[in-house]
């Protein structure tokens, strides 16, 4: 059975980009563009793994990790972020990876790989 991904960013292209990327490389992709919307879903349905942006409109990244943890502990997150600063704020060592946005995602696909097969 695919694994299943939930993408929570706010800018359209990224998420199309992402959503393509990570459907063809074999995984199931729920992509949403806010926190709010990512907690419904979160609450409706399972998933794998969770990637989520930093710097978003209404709750940002950071407070979506505390909250998805209250409700999962279980479940790996990515923050993936075009911001390097965050990640010595501690708030973000919750999550299982931290990889910074770059026009290959390699990076990204590796650690999914790497933390869900």
């Amino acid at each position: 059975m695919k694994k299943k991904l939930l993408i929570v960013e706010d800018e359209k292209n990224l998420c199309l980009l992402y959503r393509e990327e990570l459907t063809k490389a074999g995984y199931k992709v729920v992509a949403v563009a806010d926190a709010d919307t990512a907690l419904e879903q979160i609450k409706k349905q399972t998933f794998d793994l969770i990637i989520t942006d930093i710097r978003m409109p209404a709750k940002n990244g950071i407070e979506l990790i505390t909250q998805i943890m209250a409700l999962h502990k279980d479940i790996p997150i990515i923050i993936n972020t075009a911001y390097q600063s965050y990640k010595h704020d501690f708030m973000t060592w919750a999550a299982d990876a931290y990889v910074v946005k770059s026009a290959s995602l390699d990076e990204l696909k590796s650690k999914i790989k790497e933390l869900i097969g």
